[in-house]
């Protein structure tokens, strides 16, 4: 758990707009027994010792509602803020970093739609934040990946020993991502220029930091919400959830 001087925020992310899974339903407020998706995640950060604070990004003008179901749902306890994101998931990052402003050492940035994460990978998160300062939960590929060329012929077959599949959370040290972010917004333009997207936070702590980042096992039932047929797994998870 956090040590007694440490600060640890979550970085809820609610603000995609789930055009993958149909549908007029934001897929982070696809009901799931009853509830939205996201409270999983949030249920799990709410009652985690290691999680001190909590803000939710949600799309912009959601916020009223995002803030009636976390009180409906009893989850409100560490929320401090439900901000607005940004245009892509990089800038809603961003505006969630900007808008913290209580003490952060921390923070923990996971997709609302990983309703899966659990107690045992973020303690291994934290363990390893303290030291490498930027990591990321993930696991090893079960599978031989193929690297294909623009013509969709292979043109590398990678060690799969080698690969491994990102999850979140992606945890950082606060000020070291929040800087790394505010760098990110003022040479964007620049990067899709130069045709680099920005995917994912470890990568812009790897664009704009000297910090290498290090992989954490998590567990592969932490599965992200993409296409609907993603709900099947989720409904077999959670035939034990309480």
């Amino acid at each position: 758990m956090c040590q007694n001087k440490e600060h640890c925020t979550v970085l809820l992310m609610a603000a995609g707009s789930g055009l993958r899974m149909g549908g007029e339903t934001r897929k982070q407020y696809i009901d799931v027994k009853g509830r939205p998706l996201f409270t999983y995640a949030l249920e799990t950060f709410d009652r985690s010792d290691i999680v001190t604070d909590i803000m939710i990004v949600v799309p912009e003008g959601d916020q009223e509602y995002c803030r009636e179901i976390v009180d409906t749902c009893g989850l409100a306890g560490k929320v401090r803020k439900i901000v607005a994101g940004g245009r892509e998931r990089c800038f809603s990052v961003h505006n969630g970093l900007q808008a913290v402003d209580w003490p952060c050492d921390y923070v923990f940035i996971h997709d609302s739609a990983r309703p899966f994460i659990d107690d045992d990978t973020m303690e291994r998160l934290l363990d390893e934040v303290r030291i490498s300062k930027a990591c990321i939960a993930a696991v090893p590929t079960k599978d031989t990946v193929k690297i294909a060329d623009q013509n969709g012929f292979v043109a590398q077959t990678p060690n799969r020993k080698d690969v491994w599949l990102v999850q979140t959370p992606q945890v950082f040290d606060f000020e070291l991502i929040k800087k790394a972010h505010e760098e990110m917004v003022e040479q964007y333009d620049e990067l899709i220029k130069k045709g680099v997207i920005i995917t994912d936070d470890a990568m812009v702590a790897e664009t704009f930091t000297g910090y290498r980042v290090k992989l954490v096992m998590a567990s592969y039932r932490n599965i992200k919400v993409t296409t609907p047929e993603d709900m099947d797994t989720v409904a077999a998870y959670m035939k034990g959830w309480q």
